[in-house]
């Protein structure tokens, strides 16, 4: 066995065998990684553009959530004006029926009184009049005394 030939033959297969890998192999390997490394990118890019398009979904979010909740305290305000309000107008009205029961019971008190006062009068008249038949141990005549006796009623 020749060094030289052997050395020379493997040489000459080696050099096949990479022109052969270079004509036939290597064309669809790269353009597998080619496809590949485009197709990376391109994830990259679009994973870039959702960390954005998240990144402005959380600060509109915060945006939302801090208009919701100052149109909640508005809200909640409002509401608790309205419930003053109603507060203040229901002590109103109970203040105006209040006045209304106190003026109808001091009409309805002077009423009584004078009620009180003509049965008082008719009684102090039945009363001056049996004293005065008593006195005189005559009878008086109410009917034809009866004018002065409403003068008198109306003195007392």
């Amino acid at each position: 066995m020749n060094l030289g030939l052997t050395l020379i033959g493997q040489s000459i297969t080696f050099i096949v065998f990479v022109w052969f890998c270079m004509k036939f192999i290597w064309p669809p390997i790269r353009t597998a990684m080619r496809e590949r490394q485009e197709a990376i990118a391109a994830g990259l890019q679009a994973s870039e553009e959702a960390d954005k398009k998240l990144a402005d979904a959380a600060s509109g979010a915060e945006q939302e959530l801090a208009k919701a909740k100052e149109e909640a305290a508005g809200i909640i305000d409002q509401a608790r004006n309205r419930a003053n309000q109603m507060i203040e107008e229901a002590k109103n009205d109970a203040r105006v029926e209040g006045e209304r029961m106190i003026e109808a019971a001091k009409a309805e008190i002077e009423q009584e009184m004078n009620r009180a006062k003509e049965a008082l009068r008719a009684q102090v008249s039945t009363l001056v009049i049996s004293g005065a038949e008593q006195v005189l141990e005559s009878s008086v005549d109410e009917s034809k005394h009866s004018e002065m006796l409403d003068k008198l009623a109306g003195q007392l």
